[in-house]
């Protein structure tokens, strides 16, 4: 069956469509009894608006763009939760889309987004992304861009993110302030911006507390997915490498679980000979035995901040006003468990 239109219910009653059009509005002009009828009608018919056409006119889709790296991932999916919570609220369709860490698939993407028109787009980098043309022709279309955790510093555009660095301190730290003397890092590739700042946090809270900085203890994740089984091979390597290391942060809490999950088959004790520190606390992290202690990453409130801040910027272009561009740091918390001492 065809959608009902305005025009039918319009011939139906023996009226104009642009009375039909106002009285389904609400507007002043049309009478009480009109409306009822019309608004009685329009229910009875099953009546839905032409969102196309309204879109149209309103030079608005009503629609959003997500890019996420991996969808099926403890913090993606908090992530992506928090950014619907927000978006449903005022009406928008979320459109998410995976990169799979592809620079090349994430500009695709981006291209696929600007092409059906959506208003604005969230997106976290792909670890590949080096080149951010595709996303300086965005903010050069004047379409509002929020990126989240994973960011382009050079990039203008509003962003919300946690201080990473700050957060990877404080993990270090503490393996310092329980007892750990030898420290190693394994941390994420080396592109993405997060992943060099919880490098960089780690190192100045070693080398604050008068501890050397030794490469030789830091492992790279070099796959990109930051998975189960490289922290299962970066914890092989390590015990192969080094006898003395005492304390590792971890850059996520996937790979923790790998390199404990290879310790606790190798024989070595947490945190009796090896302390840990992840980074993230998903779900897994307190059902692993022993459980991991890790740094709260707030996915759920990045979400929503991410979208309101996009709504912002969405009004402020429909009222013809420049959109201010913002920087919004989320705070972390370390979550001790039986993984440090």
């Amino acid at each position: 069956m065809k959608p009902v239109t305005l025009k039918q219910i319009a011939e139906t009653l023996g009226i104009s469509i642009t009375t039909v059009s106002k009285a389904l509005k609400d507007y002043p002009d049309v009478s009480k009894k009109t409306k009822a009828l019309v608004k009685d009608l329009a229910q009875t018919l099953n009546y839905k608006p032409n969102a196309f056409a309204v879109n149209l006119r309103t030079s608005e889709s009503k629609t959003i763009g997500i890019i996420v790296p991996e969808i099926v991932h403890h913090f993606f999916s908090n992530v992506i939760k928090g950014i619907i919570s927000q978006a449903e609220k005022k009406g928008y369709l979320v459109i998410i889309l995976q990169s799979n860490e592809s620079y090349e698939l994430e500009k695709k993407q981006i291209n696929l987004l600007l092409d059906k028109r959506v208003d604005g787009i969230l997106i976290s980098l792909a670890n590949g992304t080096a080149d951010f043309k595709h996303l300086t022709e965005v903010v050069s279309q004047d379409k509002p861009l929020v990126m989240f955790d994973k960011i382009a510093k050079i990039v203008k555009c509003s962003k919300v993110v946690i201080d990473d660095r700050k957060a990877a301190y404080s993990a270090t730290q503490h393996l310092i302030d329980t007892g750990c003397k030898r420290i190693a890092h394994f941390r994420g590739p080396l592109l993405p911006q997060n992943s060099i700042d919880r490098f960089l946090g780690y190192k100045k809270a070693l080398l604050d507390n008068g501890f050397p900085y030794d490469p030789s203890l830091v492992y790279i994740c070099e796959c990109g997915d930051m998975s189960f089984d490289e922290g299962k091979l970066n914890a092989s390597k390590l015990l192969n490498d080094h006898d003395d290391v005492d304390g590792i942060f971890i850059n996520t809490d996937m790979v923790a679980i790998g390199a404990i999950t290879e310790f606790n088959k190798r024989g070595v004790r947490i945190p009796e000979d090896i302390a840990i520190v992840g980074f993230s606390n998903w779900f897994m992290s307190s059902a692993i035995t022993p459980s991991l202690t890790t740094i709260n990453q707030p996915g759920f409130e990045m979400g929503k901040k991410a979208f309101k801040q996009l709504y912002k910027e969405l009004k402020a272009i429909k009222k013809n006003k420049s959109k201010a561009i913002k920087t919004i740091t989320l705070e972390t918390i370390l979550v001790k468990r039986d993984s440090t001492k």
